[in-house]
C-alpha cells in the first residue's frame, strides 16, 4: 500500500479561528501545481481519502480533487488528522484500514508538524521531515512484512 500525505496550500495567516484560516490564492496555485505533477509522475489511481475538517485542507481537497483521479475514491472527513492529532493512531487506522478495505493508495491532507510525525511513524528511522505547503510525501507500506519505505517527498 502507498501512502500518500499531503500538507494543505499556503493559508491565511489570520482568521477567528485555526480552523476557519482560507488558501491564499497562492495556496490554491500551489496546490493545483503538486496534483499535476503527481498525475504526470507518477499516474496514481486513489482508493481512500482522509481529509481534515479544517477549511484549508478542506480547499486544498477541492483544489486537487478534479486533477487527481479519485473517482472511485471513498472520501473521509477526519478529525483525527487535525494538525495536533496523535500520530500512532493515525498510523494504526491507516494500516488497519489498508488491510481491510484492500486499499492501494491513500491520500491523506492535513497538517503540520502532523504530516512529518505521519510519515516518520510509518518509516521508523527517520526524523519528520519538513513540509512547505503543498508538499507531498509517499511511503510504501507492506501488509506481509510490517515494513515501510520513504520513497520520496514533493513539494512544489
Amino acid at each position: 500500500m502507498k501512502v500518500f500525505i499531503m500538507r494543505h496550500g499556503e493559508a491565511e495567516a489570520y482568521a477567528p479561528s485555526d480552523e476557519e484560516r482560507n488558501l491564499t490564492p497562492h495556496g490554491e496555485s500551489q496546490s493545483a501545481k503538486i496534483a499535476q505533477w503527481l498525475i504526470a509522475t507518477h499516474g496514481v489511481t486513489f482508493d481512500y481519502v482522509l481529509v481534515s475538517p479544517y477549511i484549508r485542507a478542506q480547499q486544498t481537497w477541492h483544489m486537487i480533487k478534479p486533477i487527481l483521479d479519485v473517482a472511485g475514491a471513498k472520501v473521509e472527513i477526519s478529525d483525527e488528522i487535525t494538525p495536533y492529532g496523535d500520530s500512532d493512531d493515525v498510523v494504526e487506522y491507516v494500516k488497519a484500514l489498508g488491510s481491510v478495505e484492500d486499499i492501494e493508495n491513500i491520500l491523506i491532507v492535513s497538517h503540520l508538524p502532523l504530516v512529518g510525525y505521519l510519515t516518520a511513524d510509518f518509516v521508523p528511522g527517520i526524523m519528520p521531515p519538513m513540509f512547505p505547503t503543498s508538499a507531498i510525501s509517499c511511503v510504501e507500506f507492506s501488509h506481509a512484512t510490517g515494513k515501510s519505505e520513504l520513497l520520496w517527498l514533493q513539494q512544489p
